[in-house]
């Protein structure tokens, strides 16, 4: 039966280096198809974690202001009611831009936010409609000193 498929095969490949390139070539291929198909995924969160670390680091700042901020419950700026989404804008260039950013995993470094607010927006510079107003490392609010001045005993 080999016989019949190496009179088949053209010249060039019948020869043993060939056969050998075109397997390991073949091996590299499936191997490579199997570790694409099988690689863990990252999570939305940790997509999201890697782009605020990204602008928190490389982002220009330019001054914005904060359009509609989560409602407070019970002295908490974080519940596990619902989404705390900041809607904020700023303008770059002559070209105004309004964003939200979704805070709720970062609810310990948002504290008494309120509309009208002045805030510092980090930007990409190559994509300036791509940005954020707080992160784990950086915040552009402007926070009270003391994080519980709000609350009466």
């Amino acid at each position: 039966m080999l016989s019949l498929i190496s009179l088949h095969l053209p010249l060039h490949l019948r020869s043993p280096r060939n056969a050998a390139a075109v397997a390991i070539g073949t091996a590299a291929i499936a191997g490579i198809a199997w570790y694409t198909l099988r690689r863990p995924r990252r999570s939305a969160e940790e997509i999201e974690h890697e782009r605020r670390e990204l602008l928190a680091s490389i982002g220009r700042i330019t001054d914005g202001s904060i359009t509609d901020a989560p409602i407070r419950q019970d002295g908490q700026a974080g519940t596990s009611a619902g989404s705390l989404i900041i809607v904020y804008n700023y303008r770059i260039a002559g070209v105004s831009y309004e964003c939200a950013q979704d805070v709720s995993s970062l609810a310990e470094h948002v504290r008494d936010v309120r509309a009208d607010l002045p805030i510092q927006v980090r930007y990409d510079m190559h994509n300036p409609g791509n940005s954020i107003v707080v992160s784990e490392s950086w915040s552009g609010l402007r926070l009270s000193p003391h994080p519980h001045d709000h609350e009466t005993t």
